[in-house]
């Protein structure tokens, strides 16, 4: 084990530093392989003396790195290191979206828009038929109709698949937090604009004929035409929101 950190001072401030390096502590014995997927942790108790540390700052990092992902508490079982799979480690990211407002919302989308067109024209290169008859699946059901909630939840299963038929879990992991924790602000989208869902099907249809072509750059052009639409929506709500 490595040598222990020395407990600081117990002023707010020094245990914050503590409590940090706690969990750099953690983190770093996980990436030396120390720590692997799927171990438990030794008691609270253990980990507090190996480390230097006393329960409560060690109690801190242990809470900090579960919301993180990094570790997971099972009842009456104790600490374990997760799988750190990219869903999982990621998964805080996606939160950030889903409270985002105004310029920090449109700033998400366009980060969306940069990504999501290289994952679908991978997509294009990759995709089967059967990810092509899910996909087809999911377009005759936003063209049959129904609440803007039902609607929508049909357009993120679309662009699940897709981003799916790349076989990039981080990709997957990250465009999963910017497109479905933006679902609010679709529906409320298809509340307001008119004929959205329309312009939303036809942009579809475009990105789906360039995946059933296997033709990466039409591919990519097709979908970023998609989000573009979502950011131009957004930039003209901000927009008036200033009036």
């Amino acid at each position: 084990m490595k040598r222990p950190l020395r407990e600081e001072p117990e002023s707010s401030g020094a245990r914050t530093t503590v409590t940090e390096r706690a969990m750099q502590r953690i983190k770093d014995m996980i990436s030396d392989g120390l720590l692997v997927p799927g171990q438990r942790l030794p008691t609270e108790r253990e980990f507090a003396a190996d480390l230097g540390l006393s329960r409560s700052s060690m109690r801190e990092a242990i809470r900090a790195l579960t919301v993180l992902g990094v570790l997971e508490a099972r009842h009456g079982a104790g600490v374990y290191v997760t799988s750190l799979e990219p869903r999982d480690l990621l998964d805080t990211f996606g939160v950030v979206a889903e409270i985002s407002r105004g310029d920090t919302l449109l700033h998400l989308v366009q980060v969306r828009k940069i990504l999501e067109p290289a994952a679908t024209a991978t997509a294009a290169a990759r995709i089967d038929d059967e990810i092509l008859a899910l996909l087809r699946a999911e377009m005759t059901a936003m063209e049959q109709g129904g609440s803007a909630e039902e609607i929508v939840g049909h357009d993120l299963e679309f662009h699940r698949l897709i981003v799916e038929a790349a076989a990039n879990p981080v990709l997957s992991a990250i465009l999963d937090g910017l497109s479905s924790r933006t679902f609010r602000a679709r529906v409320w989208r298809g509340y307001r604009v008119e004929g959205v869902f329309e312009r939303t099907f036809q942009e579809h249809d475009r990105i789906y004929r360039a995946l059933a072509e296997r033709d990466p750059e039409s591919a990519r052009t097709a979908a970023a035409i998609h989000v573009t639409a979502v950011e131009d929506w957004l930039r003209t709500q901000a927009e008036m929101d200033e009036v």
